[in-house]
């Protein structure tokens, strides 16, 4: 139970804009796409809310679009010229009459230009005042609010704006010791993060924060914080109403990162009693009343193995995580945003506030971890969750789906309620087990490793315990058993019920088929003997190399029996592609029907191409340099995040065929290099 909290003022707190006052609405205009898109629309049409929803060219066909009571297109697919167009987006809201506007999460949830102009124009922001927003939208100026508070912070107060300097840098660094921690200060997302662990890297890794930063936020500011390697990322959920009433809603575990970007988050923080909880809770809602926020956001934390915390940001907005809240708590924070925005007061006190089980949230992402997470996209073949008890699911698929390179490269977020923490865990493993979503390449397994090692399975958690469990959670080769149950099951679809269709090669030893299949770097042939019983039954042997396999399923069925185990499987053939889910783990398979394919490495003949959909964010060479192998080419940004080009070769740039702010495809030719010629043998 949360502990009741009578929280005096720090100093004198600043009075937000229209406090106190109801400000009625039925028309909402909800900014923002996908799942959270259609998570407002629930909400705001539980209340009696008339819904608009706005989309760009790339999501005419989305779900949200469907679920409002009307939509609008905003513009072109990029970002910019849609979902980050402010002026697109306040001139539709005029003309179609919102009322009032929820930003949801990303895009301009945090720009203090868009309460500005909801309130030029009469309309009703969902959030805090832009005076608020800017208070605690750099990360440098929030430290400052929240020393005043009282609220303990990392790292030593900044005076005036040393940090846009790099010598400034390099002293506090120094005052600071290494390892140290560089941050962007007006953006978070993990986006221009680098550890820092000796003086001589300093300067580059500032430079790639720099780049990324001015890249993602429009602002390069950096600041130093000191590395704490024992630290769990725990944050507070805060809800403030404009009548001067601020809660906490407990806290939120949010250490599981990769590349400081949250994948399973939880409430609540296992080891968090409720002296702690209450002393973080104090500290949250000081920082909040100090700025006058209203509204629901949340303030984030370092926390120590010995009971210290220190505050990091604080986001003024709604949180992607916010669903494990209102699992453990009941309380309905969007409906809660939304009754806040019209003037109403809080209902309940802290005293009221009781947390009762334990939730977990995973993120479930169009990524490839075979291939360093690289973002995919594309449209999805097939895709379907399960429904089971204590069992939430918020996603923003339709049918058809796409994963379009322009956004977020989350799909959707599977959140699971149980009475203990070993409940919910074992939840959501079943459901991510029991989820179809065939196409893009997904972290599904990866999300099911994570959950299953013994660290996450026994709350041994810090920032760091995903990246130290990495290499074996990467450990995942592609087993026969695997192969056997994609090939019998190829053939069945291909089959007329009493026979195999034409188009396969026959097998030496009988009636059957001979598959050539590849699943990434391997390619294999595969002989099936196949046979179909009246009753629905299938039955297949298969041999690839020297292993042979027997397997038995029912058509229809999601269970197959290989060698006497019975295992979870769905699978999905379109043309020459499938995709196999077995336990939970997903595989991509190439049929191959003749033509050869070369087994040479991507770039070794000089030839450097996209790997993806993305946006160049910066070219590093230029036509004429001299490179090593591993030299930073070029950066390309898809889906939020920077990636790094590098040369595969060593030669000489002798063309660059894209710039800055270049949109690319995967396979679109950026670069050549010539290589330099080898040496000859003396």
């Amino acid at each position: 139970m949360a502990a009741d909290l009578a929280t005096p003022p720090v100093g004198e707190p600043r009075r937000p804009r229209n406090a106190g006052r109801l400000r009625p609405f039925r028309r909402l205009l909800v900014a923002n796409r996908g799942e959270i898109a259609c998570r407002v629309i629930h909400a705001a049409r539980s209340l009696g809310l008339y819904t608009i929803a706005v989309y760009s060219a790339a999501d005419r066909n989305a779900r949200h679009v469907t679920l409002a009571d009307e939509s609008h297109e905003l513009g072109a697919a990029q970002p910019g010229a849609s979902y980050l167009n402010l002026d697109a987006l306040m001139t539709l809201a005029t003309r179609v009459g919102a009322q009032a506007l929820h930003p949801g999460y990303g895009f301009l949830s945090e720009d203090p230009r868009l309460p500005e102009a909801c309130d030029a124009r009469g309309i009703v922001f969902v959030g805090p005042d832009a005076d608020a927003m800017r208070a605690l939208g750099n990360k440098a100026a929030a430290k400052h609010v929240a020393r005043s508070a009282g609220v303990p912070c990392l790292g030593e107060p900044l005076d005036g704006d040393p940090a846009t300097r790099d010598d400034a840098l390099a002293v506090i660094a120094e005052r600071t010791g290494y390892p140290v921690m560089i941050k962007a200060a007006a953006g978070g997302g993990g986006r221009g993060m680098r550890r820092v662990d000796e003086p001589r890297a300093l300067a580059d890794a500032v430079a790639e924060a720099r780049a990324e930063a001015l890249a993602g936020f429009g602002d390069d500011q950096l600041l130093i914080e000191p590395w704490i390697t024992d630290a769990r990322h725990v944050e507070i959920q805060v809800l403030a109403d404009g009548h001067g009433n601020v809660l906490h809603l407990g806290e939120r575990d949010c250490s599981t990162q990769r590349r400081h970007q949250k994948i399973l988050e939880e409430a609540p923080a296992p080891g968090v009693d409720d002296a702690l909880r209450g002393r973080m809770g104090e500290a949250a809602v000081a920082l909040a009343r100090s700025v006058g926020y209203v509204g629901a956001g949340t303030v984030e934390f370092l926390l120590r193995e010995d009971g210290r915390f220190h505050f990091l940001e604080m986001n003024t907005r709604l949180q992607v995580e916010h669903p494990v809240t209102e699992a453990v708590t009941g309380i309905d924070l969007v409906c809660w945003q939304l009754r806040i925005a019209r003037g109403e007061r809080l209902d309940f006190t802290q005293a009221d506030v009781r947390i009762t089980g334990h939730a977990i949230e995973a993120r479930l992402c169009a990524e490839d971890p075979s291939q360093d997470f690289l973002p995919a996209s594309g449209p999805i073949a097939s895709w379907q969750f399960p429904t089971l008890p204590g069992l939430r699911v918020d996603h923003g698929l339709a049918r058809p789906a796409q994963v379009s390179p322009f956004y977020d490269s989350m799909i959707a977020k599977l959140i699971a309620h149980g009475e203990t923490r070993e409940i919910a865990r074992a939840r959501l493993a079943t459901a991510l087990r029991d989820t179809r979503l065939h196409g893009p390449a997904t972290n599904r397994s990866f999300l099911l490793d994570c959950l299953d090692h013994p660290r996450f399975a026994a709350a041994q958690l810090n920032t760091q315990w995903l990246a130290e469990a990495m290499p074996s959670l990467q450990d995942d080769p592609v087993g026969t058993r695997a192969w056997a149950v994609a090939a019998a099951l190829w053939v069945d679809s291909l089959s007329t019920g009493h026979g195999i269709m034409a188009g396969l090669s026959p097998t030496a030893t009988g009636p059957g088929a001979r598959l050539d299949l590849q699943c990434g770097e391997v390619r294999r042939t595969v002989a099936v003997s196949w046979r179909a019983g009246i009753d629905g039954t299938r039955e297949a042997d298969v041999r690839l190399d020297a292993v042979e396999h027997r397997l038995c399923w029912r058509a229809g069925s999601n269970r197959i029996c290989v060698d006497g185990s019975t295992l979870c499987t769905d699978f999905t053939r379109r043309g020459d592609l499938a995709w196999l889910g077995l336990d939970g783990r997903d595989r991509r398979f190439e049929r191959h029907t003749g033509l050869e394919r070369g087994d040479t490495v991507a770039g070794a003949d000089g030839m450097i191409e996209a790997p993806m959909h993305g946006r160049i964010a910066g070219v590093e060479v230029a036509v004429g340099a001299a490179v090593e192998p591993g030299r930073l080419l070029m950066t390309i940004e898809a889906m939020k995040i920077a990636h790094r080009i590098e040369a595969p070769l060593a030669g000489v740039v002798a063309e660059c065929l894209v710039a800055p702010d270049h949109q690319v495809t995967p396979g679109t030719l950026l670069m050549r290099i010539e290589p330099l010629p080898s040496k000859e043998p003396q």
